[in-house]
């Protein structure tokens, strides 16, 4: 069997990193497919939602590089940042904040629609503690973010604060306020919680750690494997070396720890009913 091995959640600079010479290395290590996820970049500074369209380009770009320079199929997803909320709040007061940033869905969404992106993301509220009105302004972001993947017919891909049962269920019940299928929603980032009473439905993206996969493989497949790999060179390695993913899976399939069976479903079949027929093309 020929294996698709998938990077789920990576980032490429367009400036500063390695971009397309750090994906020959994962094309070396078996990778074939990979999911750039859009970040803020230094040097675009987003004062109003139009400039996302030259922020998203960039990502756009990237992964057009990828694809035409090397053997690997590349992806993008493009959205706001969630904590670029509170930079804009500092500038304009949250709620001209909220509305530059749900602005920007909708151009992230028209991305979607033309076939650049394969998603909205990452998108959703900071990770760490903001004030109770930052708070409810995210939350009402990203349940508008994922009214606008139900209405475009996409993934949405989430950046949260760190993923628990009772952090999985909130965010799933958010997704049905906006009419949204749980299964279209990519917590970024997970830990391995694959079981229903763990994720209610959403699809975890797992940090690709040895004991994470071994976790998430002793309590089913669904799920996919990421890096979050930043092509910083100020922080090399961050937060994963590109080659994990398929270092990974090729070492566990060697090991007994993963079938090849397994490893089509998690790198192929899960993400197929996650994005679409859009991740066939």
């Amino acid at each position: 069997m020929a294996i698709p091995i998938l990077d789920n959640h990576m980032h490429l600079e367009p400036f500063r990193g390695a971009n397309v010479d750090s994906v020959r290395d994962f094309e070396r290590h078996g990778g074939t497919h990979l999911i750039i996820s859009h970040l803020p970049y230094e040097e675009v500074h987003v004062q109003s939602a139009e400039d996302y369209r030259k922020s998203f380009d960039l990502t756009i770009s990237v992964k057009d590089r990828v694809n035409e320079e090397t053997g690997v199929k590349a992806y993008a997803t493009v959205g706001p940042y969630p904590v670029e909320l509170l930079r804009l709040e500092k500038i304009h007061g949250l709620e001209k904040a909220k509305e530059i940033m749900m602005k920007g869905m909708d151009i992230a969404a028209e991305y979607v629609r033309e076939g650049s992106a394969i998603a909205i993301g990452e998108v959703g509220r900071p990770h760490f503690p903001i004030s109770t009105e930052a708070w409810v302004a995210s939350n009402e972001i990203m349940q508008y973010a994922m009214a606008l993947a139900k209405e475009t017919g996409c993934a949405i891909v989430l950046h949260t604060e760190h993923a628990t049962p009772e952090s999985m269920k909130q965010i799933a019940e958010i997704a049905d306020k906006a009419g949204l299928d749980r299964g279209k929603v990519v917590k970024h980032y997970s830990p391995p919680l694959i079981r229903p009473m763990e994720n209610f439905g959403l699809m975890p993206s797992v940090l690709a750690g040895k004991d994470a996969i071994k976790e998430a493989l002793g309590k089913g497949t669904r799920f996919m494997m990421e890096t979050d790999f930043l092509d910083d060179p100020r922080r090399p390695g961050a937060v994963l070396a590109i080659a994990t993913v398929p270092k990974r899976t090729v070492a566990f399939i060697q090991q007994g720890l993963m079938t090849e069976e397994q490893a089509y479903v998690i790198h192929h079949e899960n993400p197929l009913m996650t994005y679409g027929d859009a991740f066939g093309q």
